[in-house]
C-alpha cells in the first residue's frame, strides 16, 4: 500500500522560508513533486523531480523554490525561500509510479504580509 506523509508546513512572514518534506513508501516512484491549491483556485504544479534528478518548476516559483529528493529514502523536499503572500495554499505531495499517481493529504502553508 502506498503512503505519502508530508511535513513542514506552517505560518511564516513574507520573505521567510519553509522546508516541506514528503516521505513515500509502498512503490518505486519515477516522478515526485509538489502541487498547491489556494482557496477558490485550481490545483497547480509547483515543482517536480524525476528519479534521475531532472526538475521542472512553475514560473511563479523559479529562483525561490528548490526541489530535491533522496531516492534511497523515497523522500522529496521543497525548500521555499523568499515566500510571498500569494504562495499561501495547501501544498500536496505527489508521486508517480509506472502504474499510478498518488497524493498526500496536504499541508497548509500560510504567508503573512
Amino acid at each position: 500500500q502506498v503512503h505519502l506523509v508530508e511535513s513542514g508546513g506552517g505560518l511564516v512572514q513574507a520573505g521567510g522560508s519553509l522546508r516541506l518534506s514528503c516521505a513515500a513508501s509502498g512503490s518505486i516512484f519515477i516522478i515526485m513533486g509538489w502541487y498547491r491549491q489556494a482557496p477558490g483556485k485550481q490545483r497547480e504544479l509547483v515543482a517536480r523531480i524525476t528519479s534521475g534528478g531532472s526538475t521542472n518548476y512553475a514560473d511563479s516559483v523559479k529562483g525561490r523554490f528548490t526541489i530535491s529528493r533522496d531516492n534511497a529514502k523515497n523522500t522529496v523536499f521543497l525548500q521555499m525561500n523568499s515566500l510571498k503572500p500569494e504562495d499561501t495554499a495547501v501544498y500536496y505531495c505527489a508521486a508517480s509510479s509506472s502504474r499510478n499517481n498518488y497524493w498526500g493529504q496536504g499541508t497548509q502553508v500560510t504567508v503573512s504580509s
